[in-house]
């Protein structure tokens, strides 16, 4: 048999992508290839990914001028291909619209997005049949090279960017030993010199930096990662700073010593007049230093749920007057939690002393107040690096996470609910406040809220833990803390869907650990839990209950379990069930239970099983047909003739077969290659027994 041909049924005109969807792709590839002002950010990682983009491009418009028929294997390719542009389109778009000084800070996390997309790009690429396509030799090289290039990428941070970005960090840092001494920004042109080389070079990108960063803090503060909103109010207050020292008016600064020597005063004098009783009169404040409230010089700013800094004083008669909303936004406020800025607060208290301004209230200060005075000033110098990604944000993480689980511990009810709800987004964030949540002590209380009846607070604590599980240290600790009984409480029973779909999420992140999953799978209803949220759960759910069968699956021991609790027939449903969207994560827990027998024969039961599987090696992933082309081979191998039989039967069967062998990846052209030859020994051994 000579499997290496494509039948010519296979090659019909019903396959093929329609003009339309190539001039999309090639239109999207335009626009990404013209894209003007680029960022001074990521510039290699964009200018290569264009690249990558203008050799596609130049694949398609030669595809559509040859207006061929094409292999259908190539149109699950140029699916896959169109996918990855537009995302890398966004990506880019991203990259121009954000902040460059939050794009410094979240560059790792950039760089790793393109770094994804290469390889989606490449796997792509996989199932692109070159050798079949009516194209020039030049076209089909530097495809193929591209291919190999992309599958070869690896991750790239820029030296430069990570140097620019350190070099900010170095001068904005309050604990940095010239600036203790100077009390600020001394070396004025080397602040101006980094923030030039990211494209920061007049007051007007300064203020578009300002403003892309209150549009940041807004977004973030939308979902309450007060952390987050923390870092990029700092930002903005030292940006914020930077930029009046950067560009202030000289001729404003000359006219300011004559008025001084005219009123033969100081300059504090200037700012206050002590004959005023009812309130202080200031001027010339910048406006970043002024109570969006009160439009006072702040004494104590402090940032509320939406993002925005008020003066403490202002903000609490605002709040205790009955309002819940931002005063400057309107937005909602979610939570009334007053974080002190203290990041705007050294900056207050170094402008006060360079011009002279007597902080309110220090005037009548003993001794020992004025030595608290300046604990705090070191305290609030050592918080600005808050900003730090790397390092000084662990102080400020440990914090918080202490003070968080002492709100767990003693709290009552709702404020369980809320130090429940921050560390859930806290442990969203980065693999050290996972560590650090974890050190503080909080996995035994999050443990003891999942029994609570309270539906935020047992949705809270376990997405929590499911949060803090995928550090691989804190694994061990949740389960030595006993909290898998109380997972599979909430998997089973919990009181809200999401709750049961965020423990099946934590059973699957907990069952990566081999140890794990033989202590889970002991456990009687853990396995029947996770089945029946593949049967009532949402999509996401679904997902999450299959990968983590999947998991526990990998273990022999567990295997029985499934097939007892019934996870076979309910896998076969999902195989057809578009709306569910976990047709590889079935096939994958199906193509496993083929190794014991108790579940190859629950599985060989199913009469609906080998047409869909036959249809999936056509039409499904790369993966898909991997796990198809696996079951099928096994069920062959164990039912014999039967379902030889009925793969014969079936007209679809042989030309999805031979396709797989021409366009599999290597595992599933092994693997259809070993079944046609199964079929037709098959077919020799019939045709004998009919000739005698």
């Amino acid at each position: 048999m000579d499997v290496a041909l494509i039948p010519p049924m296979l090659v019909s005109s019903g396959f093929l992508p329609t003009g339309s969807f190539l001039e999309s792709l090639i239109h999207i590839c335009n626009e990404i290839c013209s894209m003007e002002k680029l960022p001074f950010l990521q510039v290699r990682n964009i200018s290569t990914m264009i690249r990558r983009i203008k050799l596609l491009s130049s694949l398609f418009e030669e595809i559509q001028e040859t207006n061929g028929p094409l292999p259908p294997s190539s149109i699950l390719c140029l699916t896959e291909l169109f996918s990855v542009i537009r995302r890398v389109k966004s990506l880019i778009q991203e990259c121009k619209d954000c902040s460059f000084l939050w794009g410094l800070m979240q560059m790792e996390l950039v760089s790793n997005q393109f770094y994804v997309l290469v390889k989606e790009l490449g796997r792509a690429l996989d199932i692109l049949p070159v050798s079949l396509l009516n194209i020039t030799a030049d076209i089909r090289e530097q495809i193929e090279l591209l291919h190999r290039q992309a599958k070869r990428a690896e991750l790239f941070i820029d030296l430069k960017e990570v140097k620019i970005r350190e070099e900010l960090l170095v001068l904005m840092g309050s604990n940095n030993e010239r600036n203790k001494k100077n009390k600020g920004f001394v070396e004025l042109g080397k602040v101006k010199d980094v923030l030039s080389s990211i494209g920061l070079r007049s007051s007007m990108d300064y203020e578009e930096e300002i403003s892309k960063l209150e549009a940041e803090a807004q977004k973030q503060a939308g979902s309450g990662g007060l952390i987050v909103v923390c870092n990029i109010n700092n930002l903005i207050s030292l940006f914020s700073y930077c930029k009046s020292m950067v560009f202030v008016d000289n001729e404003f600064e000359a006219t300011n010593k004559e008025e001084f020597k005219l009123l033969g005063s100081t300059p504090s004098n200037r700012y206050y007049d002590h004959s005023s009783s009812s309130q202080s009169i200031i001027a010339n404040i910048p406006d970043e230093f002024r109570c969006p409230i009160s439009l006072d010089l702040m004494r104590d700013p402090v940032i509320v749920a939406s993002g925005h800094t008020y003066d403490r004083n202002s903000i609490a008669q605002w709040i205790n007057s009955g309002h819940q909303t931002c005063p400057k936004s309107g937005q909602k406020l979610i939570h009334m939690a007053l974080i002190p800025n203290y990041a705007l607060k050294s900056l207050l208290h170094q402008w006060c002393e360079e011009n002279n301004v007597p902080e309110i209230g220090s005037s009548q200060s003993s001794s020992s107040d004025l030595e608290r005075s300046n604990s705090k000033r070191d305290s609030c110098e050592n918080a600005v690096d808050h900003i730090s990604v790397v390092k000084a944000a662990v102080d400020a993480v440990k914090l918080t996470a202490e003070f968080l689980v002492g709100k767990l511990a003693t709290g009552s009810p709702d404020i369980q609910r809320q130090a429940a709800y921050e560390l859930r987004l806290l442990a969203k964030t980065g693999m050290d406040n996972r560590r650090i949540i974890a050190e503080a002590g909080a996995i035994p209380f999050l443990v003891t809220l999942l029994r609570s009846h309270e539906p935020r607070i047992q949705e809270n604590a376990v997405t929590a833990l499911l949060n803090l599980s995928i550090f691989n240290n804190n694994k061990i600790l949740i389960m030595a803390a006993g909290a898998i009984d109380n997972i599979i409480d909430v998997l089973e029973s919990g009181n809200t869907m999401e709750a049961r779909e965020n423990a099946a999420a934590a059973i699957f992140s907990l069952s990566m650990i081999d140890d794990c999953k033989v202590t889970i799978g002991k456990r009687p209803r853990a396995i029947p839990a996770l089945v029946g949220l593949l049967k009532e759960g949402t999509p996401a759910g679904k997902k999450d209950a299959a990968v983590a069968l999947f998991n526990l699956a990998v273990c022999p021991a567990n295997k029985v379990s499934l097939v007892v609790a019934g996870a076979v027939p309910m896998l076969i449903d999902l195989l057809m069930d578009d709306k569910a969207g976990i047709t590889d994560d079935a096939l994958a827990v199906l193509a496993l239970l083929l190794g014991c027998s108790e579940g190859c024969e629950e599985i060989g039961k199913s009469r609906i099983l080998v047409p869909i599987l036959i249809d999936l090696l056509r039409f499904g992933s790369p993966k898909g047909k991997e796990n198809s082309i696996t079951l099928l081979l096994g069920l062959c191998k164990d039912g014999g003739e039967e379902v030889a039989r009925r793969l014969l039967m079936n007209p679809r069967s042989i030309p999805s077969l031979q396709s797989l062998v021409s366009d599999g990846s290597l595992k599933a052209r092994r693997k259809a290659d070993a079944l046609l030859r199964l079929l037709n020994s098959c077919c020799f051994q019939s045709q004998n027994q009919m000739t005698v």
